[in-house]
């Protein structure tokens, strides 16, 4: 399930041939710097709603809305139809498909978002591929760098495999929710259709089409005033 087709509905992107040729999905990680520079025509036809700050090397799309408080970085490509809201940061090497929506306080950074993705509160994406109609619940973090030395590794065939990447955060299959205040740790990869729990801790691979359910151990008690 490592490969593009695997994961993403590559029609889902004016952006697939970043995928061409590539065994592993995450391989496109490596090429997006590369890509952005060759293929980058700096352009704005959205509308404001607000002062914002967008640098040289942005692309938006018409219909996307972009509100007071953004900050967008170069080389950036934003699609058609999004929404871009108060107090988003966009940091660069970044492509966000059509009809996305980037959130309240959301930073992303050497990410490509298929088109449909949802990030609308609060969340940090990066070194990062979410698939069509990907959507984080508020406050979902992805964590993109190991804490010891060396570059991220994920299990194939149940053998570690090297990606070749030191910074490596999530491959989110088209369709995947994920709840509220969870954290996607580095080299995960969400299958197709998975949902996951909110307050979830998830590193390795996760099938198409299955449900993490964290539940957590909770204790109900009568209240008892004080003085009784």
């Amino acid at each position: 399930m490592f490969r593009p087709v695997d994961l993403f509905d590559l029609s889902q992107s004016e952006h697939a041939a970043l995928f061409d040729g590539v065994e592993f999905a995450w391989d496109a990680l490596k090429r997006l710097k590369g890509y952005l520079k060759a293929n980058l025509r700096p352009a704005l036809h959205h509308s404001a709603d607000g002062p914002s700050h967008i640098g040289p090397d942005v692309f938006i799309g018409e219909g996307t809305v972009v509100e007071a408080g953004a900050m967008i970085k170069g080389p950036t490509i934003i699609g058609r139809n999004c929404q871009i809201r108060h107090n988003a940061y966009i940091r660069g090497d970044v492509i966000v498909g059509e009809g996305c929506v980037v959130g309240n306080s959301c930073e992303l950074k050497h990410s490509l978002l298929f088109n449909g993705c949802q990030v609308p509160h609060f969340s940090y994406i990066g070194d990062s591929i979410l698939g069509y109609k990907a959507h984080l619940g508020a406050g979902v973090k992805v964590s993109n760098v190991k804490l010891m030395p060396g570059n991220v590794m994920v299990e194939v065939e149940g053998t570690p495999f090297d990606t070749g990447l030191r910074k490596f955060g999530v491959l989110l299959g088209d369709y995947t929710d994920i709840g509220c205040n969870s954290v996607l740790n580095p080299g995960s990869i969400i299958g197709r259709g998975s949902v996951m729990y909110p307050n979830t801790s998830w590193r390795g691979v996760l099938p198409s089409h299955m449900i993490v359910k964290n539940k957590a151990l909770m204790e109900v008690v009568v209240r008892r005033l004080r003085g009784e």
